[in-house]
């Protein structure tokens, strides 16, 4: 009986190690369509997240704005700088700006941003100092392990079950 709980122990030891995901580099910023800087908007203008970003139901993700909110304020502030007048011309189409998230949830992971929220979470603890930068960048490893160690710090619940569909 000794040893199977510790072969389980060892076992459930191993897999933790495996559970952590090796320190790798973040990945450069994408290359944006129009230059966008959250330290103008979120810092200097205080602009609150989700007044771009909005939670619609059910509350899994937050939004990229479209061009109509951005055009709300720019259709009277710096209309001549070219990247305005890029940004115009997409909503005078009616097309998205095509945006590359900085971000991303894989698939097979349960994420509520709203639920998050809710819960006391803030923006800054997993996307970084957002409001200090110009250019965004993935700053802050959104990996298995560093959802584990937040849901432990917190006491969140941190089985499987919560975060992954289970498989028969």
């Amino acid at each position: 009986m000794r040893k199977a709980v510790l072969a389980t122990g060892f076992i459930f030891a191993a897999w933790l190690g495996l559970a952590q995901d090796p320190p790798v580099a973040p990945p450069p910023p994408p290359p944006q369509p129009i230059p966008y800087s959250h330290k103008l908007h979120a810092g200097t203008l205080k602009l609150q997240c989700a007044f771009c970003h909005e939670n619609q139901d059910p509350g899994e993700m937050m939004g990229i704005p479209a061009s109509a909110k951005c055009m709300g304020c720019h259709k009277g502030i710096k209309t001549d700088s070219p990247h305005i007048q890029k940004l115009a011309g997409y909503h005078a189409q009616n097309r998205p700006v095509p945006w590359l998230r900085v971000y991303q949830i894989p698939s097979y992971v349960f994420f509520s941003h709203r639920e998050h929220t809710k819960a006391g979470n803030t923006c800054t603890e997993c996307h970084g100092p957002v409001a200090e930068r110009d250019v965004l960048a993935r700053e802050v490893p959104i990996n298995m392990g560093a959802c584990m160690e937040c849901h432990q710090k917190k006491k969140a619940p941190n089985d499987c079950g919560f975060c992954h569909e289970q498989r028969n």
